[in-house]
């Protein structure tokens, strides 16, 4: 578990790909924090349309939004991102690269994941950047608002880079999550399965998509 005492949290150029729910939410919460945040989508006019919202810079294309960015969120659909990677993949060299993303099937009943992670597939196809798994365990309505009570939310995330995971645990801080270090990129299928859960729960039971995931107790 990250001790968020010794996390460095610094401003960084982050390009978020996808402008739905959770693209647009992240962008407000790291604008907020501080970051530069450039944004595309599917269209350059929905870009621009949640850009205004947020206070995000709006980018033409996906080709652009990384350009000078230093963390490259994917807030996709999970069936789109290795598509979006293996296009962008020059572009990514030297950054690194965060999957935000559930490989939810096509009705939502269940994961379709074809290595142990769905993450694993996405660091196959980029050779040599680092991947890191996080924020896909957090809805879109907690970006930002990370406190329930007087409790912490936690952000976990999980990947093989040390570095890579450091500037995302500094991310999540700065956004007002506890950070936590999971593993691994193997242990993302823990990750997407608590997701699946939350995701399960809400839909199941019309629930209002604000619950969070905490970890309790002490680690000492």
């Amino acid at each position: 578990m990250s001790d968020t005492s010794t996390i460095e949290v610094e401003v960084m150029r982050i390009a978020i790909i996808g402008a739905g729910n959770v693209g647009s939410a992240l962008s407000t919460a790291a604008v907020r924090a501080g970051h530069t945040v450039s944004i595309s989508a599917t269209s350059a006019e929905k870009a621009s349309q949640v850009a205004a919202a947020t206070g995000a810079n709006a980018a033409a294309d996906n080709a652009a939004a990384v350009a000078d960015a230093e963390l490259v969120v994917f807030a996709v659909p999970g069936n789109a991102v290795v598509d979006i990677a293996r296009d962008l993949a020059p572009a990514l060299a030297g950054k690194i690269v965060v999957d935000a993303s559930n490989p939810l099937n096509d009705t939502y009943t269940d994961l379709d994941i074809e290595e142990t992670a769905a993450v694993q597939s996405l660091q196959r196809t980029l050779p040599g950047v680092p991947v890191v798994k996080a924020f896909n365990t957090i809805f879109a309505g907690r970006l930002g608002t990370p406190v329930e009570g007087d409790l912490r939310l936690t952000g976990f995330y999980a990947g093989d880079d040390t570095e890579a995971k450091n500037a995302v645990a500094g991310l999540l801080t700065s956004l007002g999550f506890r950070p936590v270090d999971v593993g691994g990129l193997r242990m993302a299928r823990a990750l997407e399965e608590m997701a699946f859960l939350n995701i399960s729960l809400n839909a199941g039971n019309g629930w209002a998509w604000q619950t969070g995931w905490a970890l309790l107790g002490p680690t000492s």
